[in-house]
């Protein structure tokens, strides 16, 4: 179903047409309006997101850290190693969105090598962005 839009984005890159299938099913689209909260820092993390269209930011103790477009993703920190959101994550723009559940995401990453050494650099790097600088 969304096989052709998994396939644009460089975090599914180099996946296999089965893999990429698998992952599309485990997916839904959801299509969110400027201004909506997708995930609030300190709740209890349920959905990861990758971004088809549109612009997000990040926030933390409501300050802005960064912005995110196309191809990039959000929301693996709570559902891999913590259960609270670390960051606030709003839609500056309209932007369409492919979510899927804690439990679609942990059998994904899971099965799929390349998928999880991804996550793990990102965890990695996003941990070591919000430490205080010493």
């Amino acid at each position: 179903m969304f096989e052709a839009q998994l396939r644009d984005v460089p975090f599914f890159g180099g996946l296999s047409k089965r893999e990429l299938a698998t992952i599309a099913q485990l997916t839904d689209e959801l299509d969110v309006e400027a201004g909506k909260v997708l995930a609030r820092e300190g709740e209890s993390g349920q959905e990861f997101f990758v971004i088809i269209d549109g612009t997000a930011e990040v926030l933390r103790n409501d300050a802005p850290i960064a912005e995110l477009g196309p191809g990039e993703f959000f929301g693996e920190m709570a559902l891999l190693d913590e259960d609270r959101r670390t960051a606030t994550v709003r839609a500056i723009s309209p932007m369409k969105v492919l979510v899927m559940t804690r439990n679609s995401f942990r059998t994904i990453d899971r099965s799929m090598p390349q998928v999880h050494a991804a996550v793990a650099e990102a965890i990695a790097e996003r941990r070591a962005a919000l430490e205080p600088a010493s």
